[in-house]
Parts: C-alpha cells; structure tokens; sequence
C-alpha cells in the first residue's frame, strides 16, 4: 500500500489552534498532537480547538484533512476513547497511534488509515504483526519513549549517535514496515537548535529507506526537505544509468566500471520518484 504524504511531517500540539494553519503551510503534513504534547488538563480543550476549527471562517481555517494527521492517546484509555468520539465529527480519517504495542489495538480504528507508533519494547517486539493490519499504512518509531519504556534515562550517546538498542528498533520498524509494503517513518530528531546533526540523521533515513521523518519544529522542516530531494548531478546520474540499463536489455551489465544489477536499478528509480519523476 502506497502511502507518502511527502517527507518532511511537523507535530503540533492540539491545544494550540494558532499554529495549524502555519504548521500545515511549513510542512508536508501536519500531526495534531492529543498526546504527548498536551498536558492531561488541557485534552479536552484540546479535541475541541479541532473541532472549533472545521468549517471555521476566522483565525483559524479548516485544515486539509487529505494532509492532516491527528496523534490519538494509546489505546486502551479513557483519552483514547474521547479521542475516537471527537474524530467522529471530523473529516479526518489518518492517525496516529502512541504506543501502538499490537495488532489488536487497530481493530477499534476500522475506516481510518493508521500509522502505527512504535514506541515501547512490546510495540518493537510486534512490529512485524502490526504492520501487517489491513488498515496500518505507515509504521513510525520513537526512541525516547521506547527508553523510558525500559527504564533507561538516554536515547543517544554522547557524541549524538543512537544507543544500539534504539539503531536495534529503528531498523526493527524500518524492516517490519517495508516488509508489509507500508511506509516507514523516521523519528523526531529531539534537540533542535542542531540542525548539521538533523541533516545527518535525514540524509541515513533516506539512504536507509524511510519515506518521511517526522519533525517537532517548523525549522526543522526545510533540513528534512534537502536531504530527501536529490540534487541535480544524482538525478542525471539515475536517469542516465536507467537509460543504460534500457538499451542493455535483461541481465547484468557495466556501466562507468561498475556492474549494474536489478538493485542498483531500482537505488536509481527510488532517486527519480524522490525527485518526482515517474518511473
């Protein structure tokens, strides 16, 4: 199932209705935050800021729900089933899940398309059978939580790198996700100000095979965007070795000293769609 809302999605806590409509002009998508984002007194305040917005003529205009994502509370809990009961009244059918930690949880989520967050050790350990519900169409991973559900106090080294375990469960995810033939989406990368080191860890989340990485403020976005749009010299590259390989016919050949197989063909068309093309 294909299912790309483009590759950079910002989050915006749901009890800030001021800042939808930026969010969603800065970003590919937005993700309203009912979760994590909104401190428990302010949930219900929060569902009605989404509410208030719909069909709204004032400040604040009605979002795109073709681009907009609402994050629900896990499931399981009274938010969550406020969160359903809000959504009803909504045009917005695409979710997400905290703390997705099996596949049954998605069978109260029926008629939306969900992207299933995987955030605690339970939610990795059954990646693979999450991914696999029918209306899952994107996995997405998130480390600190994932810490936190273990009892550890850090996602990262100190030089920046992820912790084995958390490189354990983004590959966990990235290969569930794919292997179902949902996309995969990368997590927040947390300290902001670092944007060299938010352009590392997107141009790996490209390279590895994320479709999109998720972003916690509107500057982030346009890093995000650089690293998934390939740059003039890797697009004549793809599109010259696609026509190589077209004059080729079937099988394995040479070009430039490199032998180019169905692989490396398909590094080349994943360049193109990148770039827009159709391939």
């Amino acid at each position: 199932m294909s299912f790309l809302m483009g590759p950079a999605l910002l989050f915006c806590p749901a009890d800030r209705p001021e800042r939808y409509q930026k969010a969603a002009e800065r970003a590919d998508a937005v993700i309203l935050d009912l979760e994590d984002a909104v401190a428990p007194a302010d949930k219900q305040r929060a569902r009605g800021a989404i509410l208030a917005q719909l069909g709204s003529t004032g400040d604040v205009p009605e979002l795109n729900p073709a681009s907009t994502i609402i994050r629900l509370n896990p499931a399981g809990t009274e938010e969550f089933e406020k969160d359903l009961h809000c959504l009803k009244h909504t045009p917005y059918r695409t979710v997400m899940l905290a703390k997705t930690e099996n596949a049954g949880q998605l069978k109260e989520l029926e008629g939306f398309h969900v992207i299933a967050l995987c955030e605690t050790a339970a939610g990795i350990l059954n990646a693979a059978a999450i991914a696999a519900a029918p209306n899952v169409v994107a996995l997405m991973w998130g480390a600190e939580d994932l810490i936190a559900s273990l009892g550890g106090t850090s996602s990262r080294n100190d030089d920046g790198g992820y912790r084995a375990v958390a490189l354990h469960a983004r590959s966990t995810v990235l290969l569930a996700a794919r292997a179902a033939g949902k996309e995969a989406i990368d997590s927040v990368y947390v300290n902001i100000p670092d944007l060299e080191g938010l352009g590392a860890e997107s141009r790996d989340a490209v390279a590895s095979g994320f479709g999109s990485k998720a972003c916690i403020h509107p500057n982030q976005v346009p890093v995000v965007r650089e690293a998934y749009a390939p740059g003039e010299s890797e697009v004549a590259a793809a599109t010259e070795l696609l026509d190589a390989a077209a004059a080729a016919g079937a099988g394995v050949f040479q070009f430039n000293g490199r032998m180019i197989d169905g692989p490396i063909l398909k590094h080349a068309e994943s360049t193109l769609r990148r770039a827009g093309h159709t391939v």
